[in-house]
Order: structure tokens, then C-alpha cells, then sequence
């Protein structure tokens, strides 16, 4: 099996495990979970209802007479005891169920979905509802911060709860996992939103092997010369025709795009297909603009196979190609209709290609601060919750400003001088990962965060990545001058910065004197900085 299928699925639930919604106060499990049942015609369990008529009382009176502790000792017992008898239906657990072991362990048999709300909506709705742990807006955040993490790491799949009906959007893919996972399959879901349109993000293990993705038409492959042999045959019957570029930062280009689009006329591709890019970076950015632009748009499959792609390219839906005096200055937003990352393709990654993969892996974690900077921070090399935890962070991003209209631009950490290294050294010299290492070091000098700059610097270094430009090869006053032609520049103003006052706080737009800049760069080359 292929993980593209053009055959309409028939929604089933799964006959043997449960779908349990769990979140914060005020996500909307319950009310998702009642929808759920209804449109299945099944009975829903909502655990809080449970325990309140097993007590004869309301939750917030039990809270009031018994203690919170007291509750906690019966929400295990009640609600472990009918996970652990589950055998289908859907489920609706309290927002403190999943501190108890006992029921994180219960979760494991079953499809766990989070509704991941927003701290600002989740007060606006339980506030003032007799909860008993929503009457401080501080204590209310403080708890939500606390128990975030907690959430993240037991959820198979992650919604965004700010539509009530966001969910019926995701159903098709959540019961395709709920099916991959029933049948042994090691895989999550993120449920991926933006302005221009909704899709399914699938992390796992051998996803090229699991039917996950209903597709329209045909399908025809964008892939490169290294990639394509090693992984293509695995797509199965769903491919049509397959086009394969040489593989490399250099051939991203028009030129290669017009091969693409008349290979796509003449194998009769119709606007009723889809595209699937299988490869890296280079791959989704162009294969995403030949779907972008390909008789004015046609829908797209990313399956990226390099870890830059899997933490980032792959999401958000930028395509591009490349010119002679800057990177990705053609282009398009394209939104793909699903991504398929199955990170056992990173096996047969070569160690340097990994290495530069980190390097945004790094970027992504000093911009979510919080849990995932800690496990990068002590040394945590990316798996597959992290690779998925990078996936929500961007993607959280991407939700608010799709078109790099503001917050978007905090994104772009490290990459206004990684690109510039990049085009002044013609693609040649450094990979993206590197390039965009170095750019992170000067950007954290240029926010003066000289401690936190020494910790990325050893982080970079000990994963093999440069640290230091070599002033031999690499032209500083051309790097620096590159900079004023980053995309972020509007007309008559300087390029803006992202900087950085410490992890999970980025400031974008920041505007730094030439000097300043000039000054970060020339000390990436300076003998004194950390080298490999």
C-alpha cells in the first residue's frame, strides 16, 4: 500500500479502540465529543459527567467539600477503570485527567486527540462557569503552562480548538490513523490550518507504506536523482508519471521549473491530479511552485525526506526557486493538501545533510522557548516527537499569518544573513542548515544575547556545523551588502531583523545599524569563535 489513495474511504469508527478528546479547560472536548458520537450514532463517555453522578454532586461542590485531591483519587479510579474496559466509542476526559499515570497509560490502546486551545480563549470560555480551577486569570495561565506539555506528549492527534467545528474538517484523517494505528502503525497527526486552506501533517514511522492520504486523480511524482531511486518505487500504483530533477541547491532554478511544467503537458496532467514532491528542501520549494503555478494550481503531496524539510520546508506552504542574486525571490504561496513525514527516510540521510537539518531544528526551539528548547538545549537529538513538535510550532505560527504579513517573519530567525552567506557563496559553499547556523549566531550578537549565543554555538559545533565563515571564500563585505536584499525589505525602509530577548520570545522587525551588522558578521570570522 501507498500513503496516497485516489479511493473515497468510507468513515468508520475504529471497531476495538476509543477516540478520547482530552485539553485544557475550555477547549471544547465535550462538546466535540458529543458531536462525534451523534453523527456515528454511538454514546458518548464524558468522564466529568461520570464521576459527577457516581458523587451525587457537581464536580465544583466536590472541589469545595473534598478537595481537589480527593477528586483526583476517584478520577483515576472511575476513568481508568473505563479506558481500560474500552473497546470503541468516543470519550471526553476533564482537563486534569491526564496527570494521572494511570490514565496516560489507559490512553496508549486508544486515539488520543488534543483540542489545542488558546490560553486567552480557553479563560474566555470557562471563566465565570463555577469551574473551580478558573477563577484567577494568573493561576489560570500559570496551570495551562504547566500542564501544556503533558497534553502534547499523550496526544496521537493535535486540533486547533479556535472553530467548534474543526474537527469535522480533520475526521477523515483522524480515523485514517485511528485505522494505521489500530493495525500497528507508530504515527500522529497534526491537523494544519491557515487563511487559504486546512490539511492533514502525518509524522510516523514506514508511513510509506500506510494508505493515509485520500488524493484526487492521478498522481505525479517531483522527485531528484538521489531520492527518487531509493524511496519512489514505495509510492505504489498511485503515481502516473514521475519527473526527476538533479538533485542540489543549484538546480532550483526557472529553468528546471519549465522542464517540470512541460514534462507535466506532456505526460497530461489536468488541474483533476495532484502533485507529490518526495525529497528534501530543494524538491518541495520546486515542486511546490510547478503546483502553485501549473495551469494556475493544482494540489500537492509533500513528502519530505530531510530533516530541514521535516521541521520546516515542508509546512506553510512558501514555494520558490532561486535566482542568481538571491534565494527564493520567485515564488508562490501554495498551501499542500497533505504532508507525509516519515522519519525513517532519515536513516539513509547522510550525516552532513542531518547536520544541517539540525540547525533549524535549533532555530525552531529558541522560537517556542518552553519544553522543546529544554530537550534541544541539553543535548536531545531530533526524533519523532520532536520532529513533530517543530511541525506545531511553525505551523501555530503559519495559522496567524499565513503571507509573512508579521508574526510570520519570527520564522526567519538566523536566515536574513544565512541567505545572504548562501547567495554570495552561489549555493557552492555552505548547505542551507549551515548557512542558517551561522545566521542564528549573528542574530543572537545583534540581540546581545552573548551567553545564550555561546550555548547555540557549542550546540552547532558538537553536531558537526560550522561556527566560523571562512574569510578566505567568503566575501564579508558582499555577505553584509546580500542582506539589503532579503525579501523581507519593504521599499524605503532598511531589511528588518528577527532578534531574540531569550527563548519563546522573538521580535520581528527589528531594525539594526549597518555597523552593528557589520560588526556580527566580520566576528563570525573571527579566530576567537568556536570552529569545526
Amino acid at each position: 500500500m501507498a500513503p496516497l489513495t485516489s479511493e473515497p474511504q468510507e468513515l468508520t469508527l475504529p471497531e476495538r479502540s476509543a477516540l478520547v478528546f482530552v485539553g485544557f479547560m475550555g477547549a471544547g472536548k465535550t462538546t466535540a465529543a458529543r458531536r462525534l458520537a451523534k453523527r456515528f450514532g454511538v454514546d458518548v463517555t464524558d468522564a466529568d459527567a461520570q464521576i459527577a453522578e457516581h458523587l451525587g454532586m457537581p464536580i465544583d461542590r466536590c472541589f469545595a467539600e473534598q478537595g481537589e485531591a480527593a477528586f483526583r483519587a476517584l478520577e483515576e479510579q472511575l476513568v481508568g477503570d473505563l479506558l481500560e474496559q474500552a473497546r470503541g466509542g468516543v470519550f471526553s476526559l476533564g482537563g486534569g485527567a491526564l496527570q494521572s499515570t494511570r490514565i496516560r497509560d489507559a490512553l496508549r490502546r486508544h486515539t488520543t486527540i488534543l483540542l489545542d486551545v488558546d490560553v486567552n480563549v480557553a479563560w474566555e470560555r470557562a471563566a465565570g462557569r463555577g469551574r473551580p480551577l478558573a477563577r484567577d486569570p494568573q493561576e489560570f495561565r500559570d496551570l495551562y503552562i504547566r500542564r501544556r506539555p503533558m497534553y502534547m506528549a499523550a496526544a496521537d492527534v493535535v486540533v486547533p480548538a479556535d472553530r467548534r467545528d474543526r474537527i469535522d474538517d480533520a475526521l477523515p484523517s483522524i480515523l485514517a490513523l485511528a485505522g494505521a494505528r489500530a493495525g500497528g502503525m507508530d504515527s500522529r497527526l497534526l491537523w494544519a490550518t491557515s487563511a487559504s486552506g486546512d490539511y492533514p501533517v502525518f509524522v510516523g514511522r514506514d508511513l510509506l507504506g500506510a494508505s493515509l492520504s485520500p488524493v484526487r486523480g492521478n498522481g505525479f511524482l517531483v522527485t531528484d536523482d538521489q531520492v527518487g531511486p531509493r524511496y519512489a518505487q514505495r509510492l505504489g500504483d498511485a503515481i502516473a508519471a514521475t519527473i526527476t530533477i538533479p538533485a542540489g541547491e543549484t538546480n532550483k532554478t526557472l529553468q528546471t521549473a519549465e522542464t517540470a511544467w512541460v514534462a507535466l503537458g506532456e505526460h497530461g496532467m489536468t488541474q483533476s491530479d495532484h502533485l507529490v514532491a518526495l525529497g528534501g528542501g530543494v524538491v518541495g520549494d520546486l515542486a511546490g511552485f510547478v503546483a502553485a503555478t501549473y495551469q494556475r494550481g493544482v494540489p500537492i503531496v509533500q513528502i519530505p525526506t530531510t530533516l530541514v524539510a521535516q521541521v520546516d520546508s515542508a509546512f506553510g506552504g512558501k514555494t520558490g526557486v532561486d535566482l542568481p542574486s538571491a534565494k527564493n525571490y520567485v515564488g508562490a504561496y501554495h498551501q499542500p493538501s497533505s504532508v507525509v513525514v516519515d522519519v525513517e527516510t532519515l536513516k539513509t540521510l547522510p550525516r552532513e545533510e542531518a547536520a544541517a537539518g539540525y540547525a533549524e531544528v535549533v532555530k525552531t526551539a529558541l522560537i517556542a522557548g518552553g519544553h522543546l528548547w529544554e530537550r534541544v538545549r541539553t543535548g536531545d537529538l531530533p526524533d519523532a516527537d520532536m520532529i513533530f513538535e517543530c511541525a506545531r510550532t511553525k505551523l501555530a505560527v503559519v495559522a496567524l499569518d499565513e503571507r509573512d504579513g508579521g508574526v510570520r517573519q519570527v520564522l526567519n530567525l538566523g536566515h536574513t544573513v544565512g541567505h545572504a552567506i548562501e547567495t554570495v557563496t552561489r549555493y557552492a559553499t555552505y548547505r542551507h542548515g549551515e548557512a542558517v547556523g551561522l545566521g542564528l549566531l549573528a542574530a543572537l550578537r545583534l540581540s546581545g544575547q552573548d551567553t545564550l549565543r555561546d550555548e547555540v554555538a557549542v550546540l552547532l559545533a558538537a553536531q558537526g556545523l560550522p561556527t566560523q565563515l571562512d574569510a578566505a571564500v567568503v566575501d564579508l563585505d558582499a555577505v553584509v551588502a546580500a542582506t539589503a536584499r532579503d525579501k523581507k525589505r519593504r521599499s524605503g525602509a532598511p531589511v528588518p531583523f528577527v532578534l531574540l530577548d531569550g527563548p519563546g520570545a522573538a521580535r520581528p522587525g527589528c531594525q539594526v545599524a549597518d555597523g552593528e551588522l557589520r560588526a556580527a558578521v566580520q566576528e563570525l570570522a573571527a579566530s576567537g569563535s568556536a570552529t569545526t
